[in-house]
């Protein structure tokens, strides 16, 4: 059996964790020195509204080596294979955290574990697919060659509506110098090379979802995909963009799902992106 393991900042469509039989270790969030757990006493309603109340922006937790070892042995049984797959180890230091626990465990399990220099549906594409491989019957070697070669070409992009909780969680490239009166613009970031970047800045909302659109174009190409709309709190908008965005790319299937909480503190409500996962083995 294999078990397939990724974090609370994984954006995972409904009814994908059931089906491809995904575990997932959820992050915490603290709010004025009290600690939430993503999915236990803390949802998305529950962020939304904490945020509005109380005007701070939250922080996120890591968790602990200890910690990630009790989830492991709460998932799988002695002996098992265990693929863990998580966001950017330049990103968060949730990786550490769980190459630590894959030490301790050496004599356990047989842990592979993937730093997906991604984070959100990126996430949740590369568990779908390594569970789809497993289930096609091939080995592990051809799984984490496929996940290296789609993290390698995945594209992510996108546009907040303020940047109030990037200026302040420091998740971004090129915010140290940011000053107020950039505060209103509205920017477009992108992953590169594990790392949210901001590369552009434009003056209206309209005009930034048109351009992260663009911006994963001039990267993708007409290359099919899988896509992801991911959203903070703004549905309406999101399937909006899903609709601009199946016109644009070369689409097999798309998702539409809400961004995980522990991204969301970073980037706030409004945000909006897209993710493009590359389809087929590159060469």
């Amino acid at each position: 059996m294999l078990r397939i393991v990724t974090d609370g900042s994984a954006d995972i469509p409904a009814g994908w964790q059931k089906e491809y039989q995904i575990d997932i270790m959820p992050l915490r969030v603290c709010f004025g020195g009290k600690m939430y757990t993503q999915g236990v006493d803390l949802t998305g309603d529950d962020f939304y509204r904490l945020i509005d109340e109380r005007h701070e922006i939250p922080k996120t937790s890591l968790p602990s080596p200890d910690q990630v070892i009790d989830f492991y042995r709460s998932v799988a049984r002695r002996g098992e294979m265990i693929l863990s797959i998580h966001v950017a180890s330049k990103l968060s230091g949730t990786f550490d955290s769980f190459q630590l626990a894959a030490r301790e465990l050496v004599n356990e399990y047989k842990i592979y574990l993937i730093d997906s220099g991604a984070g959100s549906a990126g996430l949740a594409f590369m568990c779908r697919e390594a569970r789809q491989m497993w289930q096609s019957g091939l080995p592990i070697e051809k799984i984490l060659a496929r996940m290296n070669a789609a993290r390698n070409r995945l594209a992510i992009s996108f546009t907040v509506n303020s940047l109030e909780f990037a200026h302040m969680s420091g998740r971004i490239n090129a915010l140290q110098n940011a000053v107020s009166s950039l505060l209103n613009i509205k920017p477009i970031i992108v992953l590169r090379d594990g790392l949210l970047e901001m590369t552009e800045k434009v003056r209206t909302r309209h005009r930034s979802l048109d351009r992260i659109i663009e911006v994963v174009q001039e990267r993708i190409g007409q290359q099919m995909v899988d896509l992801a709309v991911v959203h903070a709190a703004d549905p309406e908008m999101a399937k909006e963009m899903l609709e601009k965005a199946r016109r644009a790319f070369n689409v097999r299937d798309f998702i539409l799902t809400d961004l995980s909480l522990p991204v969301a503190c970073h980037l706030g409500p409004g945000t909006i992106g897209i993710v493009a996962y590359p389809v087929g083995k590159e060469e």
